[in-house]
């Protein structure tokens, strides 16, 4: 664990060494304000919660972790400071995990710089502030798994444009999968437990539970192995090109 310390230090403080932080910290937080105040009609539907503001975060993780997450693992491995990382008296996994706790703690402080709304919400009216941090706690979670997703594909290629587009379209799989319009097209031929199946797998249906203040464990379970999963893989993946 000391270990994996040193890393998620070493690549927190790189976030913060470079534009990325201000940027990604920026970009975020004008459309999470655009998206709730002005798509989701925060004022007009004359209610005080915060589900406008949560109902865009799939989409905007959709695009803002992926490009976060390419640089993960394609940029170590175009410069070759991957080879050098390897030298370094840690464990692959050390390594992915490491990095992986940095990525997700930053997004997680992007993330946490939208307190001015939920401050808004309280001074509006009177909001159901447990419905509100549940929201924030599968937020959380959702962006971990978008970007354990990045990771792993970061992994795979050199070209952190590669790493985006990929990246994008497995999550947007995951987001889609939950979505009425695709479970719609499989309810007219396809038995219902695999209907069940494919909604299971989706963001959408154990994010939006979350967001409405039902905390299920199964719902926790589900990002965290998510999560594991897609760590796992990455390592393997790692292992691979080391081997080459």
């Amino acid at each position: 664990m000391g270990r994996i310390g040193v890393i998620f230090k070493r690549e927190l403080a790189g976030y913060f060494a470079t534009p990325i932080a201000a940027v990604f910290i920026v970009i975020f937080l004008m459309l999470a304000g655009t998206f709730t105040f002005y798509l989701g009609n925060f004022f007009t539907r004359g209610q005080a919660d915060l589900l406008p503001f949560f109902n865009f975060h799939p989409w905007l993780y959709l695009v803002l972790i992926p490009a976060l997450a390419m640089r993960l693992w394609a940029e170590e491995r175009r410069g070759g400071t991957i080879e050098l990382l390897f030298t370094l008296p840690v464990t692959l996994w050390e390594a992915v995990v490491g990095k992986f706790l940095a990525a997700w703690c930053f997004t997680g402080i992007a993330l946490a710089l939208t307190f001015p709304m939920w401050v808004t919400v309280n001074l509006l009216g009177e909001p159901d502030n447990g419905v509100i941090l549940a929201g924030y706690i599968g937020s959380f979670l959702m962006a971990g798994g978008f970007m354990a997703i990045g990771s792993c594909v970061s992994a795979i290629t050199k070209n952190q444009v590669i790493a985006f587009v990929v990246s994008v379209v497995v999550g947007l799989g995951f987001v889609l999968s939950g979505f009425p319009l695709v479970l719609d097209f499989f309810s007219g031929w396809t038995p219902q437990i695999f209907l069940e199946l494919i909604s299971s797998f989706s963001f959408l249906t154990h994010f939006n539970d979350i967001s409405r203040g039902v905390i299920d464990f199964r719902d926790i379970v589900y990002f965290l192995s998510l999560i594991g999963f897609w760590l796992f893989a990455t390592a393997l993946i790692l292992e691979w090109k080391k081997a080459e």
